[in-house]
Parts: C-alpha cells; sequence; structure tokens
C-alpha cells in the first residue's frame, strides 16, 4: 500500500494519556509502519473549557515514551483543530450552497421538551426536520439526513454494519455560536488530510454513520473504518479509575517498562500464535488490523507486571541504570556512578517486576540500614552473632581481592573452622548489611558494595548487638 496508506491519532488534551487511547495510537502506528504509510497526529482541542497546552504536552510526551514517533503533527503548525476553523467554515458554507444543510433556530428548550416526550414514550428522539426549508440564514447549521435507506459501513474488525436513516438525527455541524462539532471537524480534517484508514474505539462506531453522510455530502471519498473493541476491567466493564491506573503517565510513575506497556497494550484484543513477547521490529512485521478481535479485552496487571520484568531482565545495562536513576533520585537515595550502579542492577533483575520496584529491593545499595528485621534481629543478634562478626570484621580487611569468589572463599574458610552451615554465617551478615532476611546472591551484594562499606556494616551491626568490636 505504501503512502497511500495515511492514519491518524487524533487525542483530545484534557488530560492524561488513557491506556485505551495510547492502544489505538500504537494500531494506528503499527499499521502505518507495516504498510509503509503516514502516521499523523492530530490535536482534537475545540473544547477550550478542558483542552490546555499542557494537557497537550502531556500526551506528546506518553506518545515520546512509548516510542510512537509521529510524520505529520505538532508543533508543525496546522495539526490542532484550534487553528483549522477556516477550513471549517468553508466545508459548510459548501454543504449549505449545495442544498445539504440548512440552518435551524428551534430554541433549546423546545428541543429538550421534545426529547423528553420521546424518551416517556421509549422511542429515539428524532430532529422533526421542521427548519428544512424555512430558508433560514442563520442558527445553528444541521446536516440534511435522508429519511429512507441505509448507510452500511464495511469495518475490518467488525464486519458490515447498517444503520437506518431512520434512526439518525438531522446532526447538528456548526453551533449557533459559529462553533464547529466534534463529528464535523474530524470530517473535514480526515478529508483534508487524506486519512485513508479511521481506526478507533468502537465507542465511536455510533458516530460513524453520521460521519459516512457528511462525506458524501461533500463529495468526498469514504476512508476504510476499523473500530477497535474497549479496554475492559476484571469486572469487564469499561477500564476506569476505579480499577486502578489507567493512564500512561500513571504507568510510567509505577516504573513499568515502557516498551512492556507497548507489548501488553497490542496483545490486548491482538494475538500471532501463542508468541508473548515481541521485538518493536516483529511488531511491524506481523501486526494486521485485521486480526484484531471485536470483542473486549480485559486489563490484566499481573500480566502487565511479568512482561516489565521480562523487558527487566533484557535491557541493555546502560539503558536501564538510566532508566532507574530518576526513581533511585525520587525515593531521595544518592546514586553511584553508571560503573558500579549497571552490575548493582544485574543482581536485581530477577527480583523486581518493576524500575520502581528495583529501587526498592536494592535500596541497601544506596543507603545504609536504618533498622533490622525484628525476627531475623532477635534469632541472629545474640552473643554468638556478634563473636561471628567479630572473626568477620577481623579477617575481611585481609581479602584479595575483594569479589565474590574470594569473599565466599573466605566464608568456607571460616564455616568449615566453626563447624557452622555457610547459611548460618550468610543470614547473619545479610542482616548486618540489608537489615533484610532476602537479597540478591550475598558475595556479589558484598562484592559490590565494597570492603570499606561492608566493614562499616558490619560494625555497626555489632554495635547495636552490644559491645562494641
Amino acid at each position: 500500500m505504501g503512502p497511500d496508506v495515511r492514519v491518524r491519532f487524533a487525542p483530545s488534551p484534557t488530560g492524561f494519556l488513557h491506556v485505551g487511547g495510547a492502544r489505538t495510537a500504537l494500531f494506528n502506528w503499527l499499521y502505518a509502519r507495516h504498510h509503509g504509510g503516514v502516521f499523523i497526529l492530530r490535536i482534537e482541542d475545540t473544547d477550550s473549557s478542558r483542552s490546555t497546552d499542557a494537557n497537550v504536552e502531556m500526551i506528546l510526551d506518553a506518545l515520546r515514551w512509548l516510542e510512537l514517533d509521529w510524520d505529520e503533527g505538532p508543533p508543525t503548525p496546522g495539526y490542532r483543530q484550534t487553528q483549522r476553523l477556516p477550513l471549517y467554515r468553508a466545508a459548510a458554507e459548501r454543504l449549505v450552497q449545495g442544498g445539504r444543510a440548512y440552518y435551524c433556530d428551534c430554541p433549546p428548550a423546545q428541543l429538550e421538551a421534545e426529547r423528553k416526550a420521546a424518551e416517556a414514550r421509549k422511542e429515539t428522539f428524532r430532529y422533526s426536520g421542521r427548519c428544512r426549508d424555512r430558508g433560514l440564514t442563520a442558527g445553528a447549521l444541521r446536516l440534511r439526513i435522508p429519511d429512507t435507506g441505509a448507510t452500511v459501513v464495511e469495518d475490518l474488525i467488525n464486519g458490515r454494519v447498517e444503520f437506518d436513516h431512520r434512526q439518525l438525527d438531522d446532526w447538528i455541524l456548526v453551533r449557533t455560536d459559529g462553533t464547529p462539532t466534534y463529528n464535523f471537524c474530524v470530517v473535514v480534517d480526515d478529508v483534508d488530510m487524506r486519512i485513508s484508514h479511521v481506526i478507533r474505539g468502537n465507542d465511536h462506531l455510533s458516530n460513524t454513520p453520521k460521519q459516512v453522510l457528511c462525506y458524501e455530502a461533500l463529495g468526498f471519498p469514504v476512508p476504510v473504518f476499523a473500530h477497535v473493541s474497549l479496554i475492559l476491567g476484571a469486572d469487564r466493564a469499561r477500564l476506569s479509575k476505579r480499577h486502578g491506573a489507567t493512564s500512561v503517565q500513571a504507568y510510567r510513575d509505577e516504573g513499568i517498562m515502557p516498551e512492556a506497556l507497548v507489548n501488553y497494550l497490542v496483545r490486548l484484543g491482538w494475538s500471532h500464535g501463542d508468541q508473548e513477547i515481541f521485538s518493536r521490529a516483529e511488531l511491524i512485521e506481523r501486526f494486521d488490523i485485521k486480526g484484531v478481535s471485536a470483542s473486549g479485552a480485559v486489563f490484566d496487571q499481573t500480566k502487565l507486571e511479568w512482561l516489565s520484568q521480562e523487558y527487566i531482565k533484557r535491557a541493555d545495562r546502560a539503558r536501564l541504570a538510566a532508566l532507574v536513576r530518576p526513581f533511585i533520585a525520587e525515593a531521595g537515595l544518592p546514586a553511584p556512578d553508571d560503573a558500579r550502579l549497571a552490575p548493582m542492577l544485574d543482581t536485581l533483575r530477577e527480583r523486581a517486576k518493576t524500575l520502581r520496584e528495583m529501587v526498592e529491593v536494592g535500596r541497601f545499595y544506596f543507603e545504609r540500614p536504618s533498622g533490622y528485621d525484628e525476627a531475623a534481629r532477635a534469632k541472629l543478634f545474640t552473643a554468638t552473632g556478634a563473636e561471628r562478626l567479630d572473626v568477620l570484621i577481623d579477617r575481611l580487611p585481609a581479602v584479595e581481592p575483594f569479589a565474590a569468589t574470594a569473599i565466599e572463599a573466605l566464608y568456607r574458610e571460616l564455616v568449615a573452622a566453626m563447624q557452622l552451615k555457610l547459611v548460618d554465617l550468610a543470614q547473619l551478615t545479610r542482616l548486618a548489611i540489608t537489615g533484610r532476611t532476602a537479597s540478591p546472591p550475598l558475595f556479589d551484594v558484598l562484592a559490590l558494595l565494597g570492603r570499606d562499606e561492608v566493614l562499616t556494616r558490619l560494625r555497626a551491626a555489632r554495635q547495636a548487638i552490644g559491645a562494641p568490636a
């Protein structure tokens, strides 16, 4: 298909980017990249009461974090609806001149009364069309909908969908104050940007017949539609804040790996055999919008975290260090240089599902323990424990090099001489060094902390038991 494929993601900047919107952006991006087409970012900011520049930047930042680059869009002018008002006015005039739209001055109170009356009769409200032939030159501008027939949409995901015109309204294109409505702007923008395929959430499916009739009234070809199922919570209701985190920013703040969120979102409703983990190149090669399910997909936080850990395990050392640093800073902890940080993180890859969790489980790398696990302290910080710490404090300075294998050799020598199990001396050391009973492999931890820091912590633990060494 090549450059003839032109798709768009058109968010409204009213808040953070929802994961449902991110998945829609991802499907559009993959479709464009798979076909060698063009991915356009358009900002639908006509809701002046809620659309802000700060919200626009949050959306752009979320897309950049997901590495969904756009071929056309901000900051280039002309990709925000508020910059395109002359286009809407020209299209409205074209519809009026062609007899496909008319002005209506029906009072809102009258229309609301008619709507309530229809609801009382359990009927769908449909504007009566009383202003169709009055020849008004001002008011709200309505599209003239055929009284008979149907609009048929061949949806790439949902198949053939038919909309009876008797159930449609002569919907408003331009309000009485001159502002264009959402459905009208979308059509004009898609025509102007030569959009070939409209891939969006199926909550927009009900808008499609209105938009198709508007395309036809303007005399332009209708794009191909694909309406993606909604993302559901565990209760199979539409995913919302009551289910927990729902925005890309929230998952970023949790420390989810960006490629994990991409991988997870694309698998919500799309699959390729039993494969769970995809590289970016594999997704581009294999993605097919026709393979997206029409059924709603349930968001599984546990699965997302599993994927995040898989990507943590596979991450390049330098990149992982760069991703973790902001979380170390947020925790108020000092961070070592990359030469020391990268191997520390290597020991945590199997123990953390998120970048934030890496900092928590590896906190002992960045600060000395402020206390000790109470149950372990009662068991290990005894007179016998003090004697064993004294031996370690005496013998560790002579270990050369201060590396995991040499440290382990000393411990095995000591436990043989003391007639202990290795775990006895190791658990005492682990508690003294980390304040915890669980950690990455102990000898790796000791080597990474360095001789001076290890001795400082052992002496602090010895002092916590009683008489100083």
